[in-house]
């Protein structure tokens, strides 16, 4: 096995993790001076213009008193998910972490005086979670060096990226690389126009302290792990390699208090599933607010997700690429592992109650649905390659689904999945 396959064997194994946004921009919760700002969370500071010195001042009013490490991990591990990313530091520059080499940071700045990441990374070690970090790496509004910032920072002839980079991002990557144990992912983001010697160096620098650690598509120039997705985008077909779709729950990554349009649960599983069944991992996010709350409505469907996995979690877990089809599925879709296909019903069957897979030529040995302890037998009727039918695979289904989520019917199969597709 190589250092990378290594690396990833427990990131292709969870397909499904926790990404939270988090910082300073929840006070405003976007609104600036009484102002709905446009997308307005964790860029507010950027898209309404707002100058340094009266951003700061939000540090002074930062006290998430209910925030709780345990109440955090305990609501991802009951959602079924298997890995945590955390906004160490957002575009804003702002520490949510005790850093030693800038006092703008959660312990030193605000009434809090305490360090959550330690808390985060603490909790998911004792509860199995994979803890990993978010570090904006190009852009720091509050750092006169950096990319993002050009109504503070005027005259871009004075920047030096160079020592932004040595005097702020690698010195703040040591202390999240040494102080919280082992770190899953460096999870970089907007690499936009950033010279590749810099990219190469992070890279460097991260296998240096931590070479298990994995490092995100968004460090730029393919020099990542794995790829990165646009946010909430999902690939139209199977991708063969390594990937991530990075998707809010309602429309917004950083709070927003008036922002409600919240996924519903079927629709969060039929994403999970599609992304899943194309060989994707799904990093849900959810954006806590000022006091340290997850907000209910992103609870609330994180539970019913989670009630689903409990029974139905061997279709997500450790899966493997679907065979890729030419046509849409409009029941479902599929996921997989060695030897088997999970058959995901969404849209259950008029009478006759019956689903019809087109094109799908390997042998079905047995079916049963995935819920079912008893594993009664489903009946399926194949038809093979005849003048009338090129592979025909019939499903019979009951009247009513086993779940109204997503019932999940198992195929075994008797070798690898083979598709016609001609």
């Amino acid at each position: 096995m190589s250092n990378k396959d290594t690396r990833m064997k427990w990131w292709r194994e969870a397909r499904y993790g926790m990404f939270i946004h988090w910082g300073l921009y929840a006070i405003p919760a976007g609104k600036w001076n009484s102002k709905d700002i446009p997308f307005g969370g964790e860029w507010i500071m950027k898209n309404a213009k707002i100058p340094v010195a009266e951003y700061e001042k939000l540090a002074g009013q930062f006290n998430p008193v209910k925030f709780d490490s345990e109440e955090w991990v305990k609501m991802a591990k009951d959602a079924g998910m298997k890995y945590m990313v955390v906004t160490a530091k957002h575009h804003d520059g702002f520490a949510m972490y005790d850093s030693k080499c800038s006092d703008y940071n959660i312990k030193d700045a605000t009434p809090f005086k305490r360090d959550p990441m330690k808390e985060l990374a603490e909790t998911c070690r004792k509860e199995g979670i994979t803890f990993c970090f978010y570090y904006s790496q190009l852009q720091d509004w509050h750092h006169p060096d950096a990319a993002g910032n050009d109504w503070d920072f005027t005259d871009a002839s004075k920047k030096d990226f160079g020592r932004y980079i040595e005097e702020k991002v690698k010195p703040q990557l040591h202390e999240l690389l040494t102080g919280y144990g082992p770190i899953g992912i460096i999870w970089f983001d907007t690499p936009y126009e950033m010279p590749k010697k810099y990219c190469s160096e992070l890279v460097d620098f991260i296998r240096g302290i931590q070479p298990k650690c994995i490092i995100s598509g968004r460090v730029g120039y393919g020099l990542g792990d794995y790829r990165q997705m646009g946010d909430n985008s999902i690939p139209i077909a199977v991708y063969n390699n390594d990937w991530e779709t990075p998707m809010t729950l309602n429309d917004t990554w950083g709070y927003i208090k008036d922002d409600n349009n919240w996924k519903n649960p079927e629709t969060a599983i039929r994403m999970l599933v599609d992304i899943n069944g194309k060989g994707g991992n799904f990093l849900l996010n959810v954006g806590p607010d000022a006091e340290g709350m997850i907000p209910q409505g992103s609870a609330d469907i994180l539970k019913t997700i989670g009630d689903w996995l409990k029974l139905n979690g061997d279709s997500i877990y450790e899966t493997i690429p679907t065979p890729n089809y030419l046509y849409e599925l409009n029941w479902g879709g599929f996921t997989a592992k060695p030897g088997k296909l999970y058959m995901h019903v969404f849209n259950w069957p008029r009478f006759p109650y019956e689903i019809v897979v087109y094109g799908f030529k390997t042998k079905i040995k047995k079916a049963y649905f995935l819920a079912d302890k008893e594993m009664k037998p489903v009946q399926v009727i194949q038809s093979y390659e005849t003048a009338r039918d090129e592979y025909r695979l019939r499903v019979r289904l009951p009247e009513e689904p086993i779940d109204t989520l997503d019932t999940v019917v198992v195929l075994e199969l008797d070798g690898e999945p083979e598709v016609y597709n001609a």
